[in-house]
């Protein structure tokens, strides 16, 4: 009897999933909105911005970011929010110029930049910075982009206000601990391989969709 109530939990949950996100993809958000969860697809090289626990040997010795070619692997999970001292509402759309935040899901640290050389190019170093979300300057970039606010299926650009460099991947690999990831840089060219596209995630809708209920936009994590 009990192993029969969990198959048939099993199925109402499965019911449930799949009526909400029929009804979700129904009115699928057309915004990148503040408090989704997001994966960053660097266009050029189809690598996903990356961090894990894992240090710099050299440079500011902070938390690594680079770029996978692994579409399932979860440190590719970023929250979006807004720059420190403000709050943007969820599900509010994100406003190209507007600064952010990305804090990195598994590790609370915010993507980061500083004048340190980054270890395989040269080119300024990223990293992230910060415990429980909360760091400093150096984690505000700036979203440019075409339009209005950031659309999902556009690709942006994100500069770091403090120097001025654009996120970007370098087209360089990393040996052990973190081998075959693709290192991940600032540079102050716009020309570069510095678009980077939402893919998988949870997006929040915006507050006068759906008769304002929350309701989540799921693709494949």
């Amino acid at each position: 009897m009990k192993n029969l109530r969990k198959i048939i939990y099993a199925l109402i949950t499965t019911v449930c999933i799949t009526t909400n996100i029929s009804e979700v993809k129904a009115a699928k958000q057309k915004y990148v909105t503040c408090g989704s969860v997001v994966k960053l697809l660097n266009t050029d090289y189809r690598v996903r911005l990356h961090s894990h626990d894992v240090k710099y040997g050299t440079g500011s010795g902070q938390q690594s970011v680079t770029a996978t070619e692994v579409q399932e692997d979860i440190n590719s999970h970023w929250v979006l929010k807004a720059e420190s001292g403000k709050i943007c509402s969820r599900g509010e759309p994100i406003k190209c110029g507007s600064v952010i935040r990305l804090e990195h899901l598994e590790t609370k640290k915010n993507l980061h930049s500083h004048h340190f050389s980054s270890p395989l190019s040269g080119y300024q170093e990223i990293s992230c910075y910060g415990e429980n979300g909360e760091g400093d300057t150096g984690d505000h970039w700036v979203v440019v982009c075409s339009g209005d606010s950031w659309q999902r299926d556009d690709s942006v650009m994100l500069k770091h206000v403090d120097t001025d460099m654009y996120l970007s991947a370098s087209g360089k690999t990393f040996g052990r601990p973190i081998n075959g990831q693709m290192e991940v840089v600032g540079v102050r060219s716009s020309t570069g391989s510095v678009h980077w596209q939402t893919m998988e995630g949870i997006f929040l809708h915006a507050p006068d969709i759906a008769a304002r209920h929350m309701h989540m936009a799921h693709t494949e994590l």
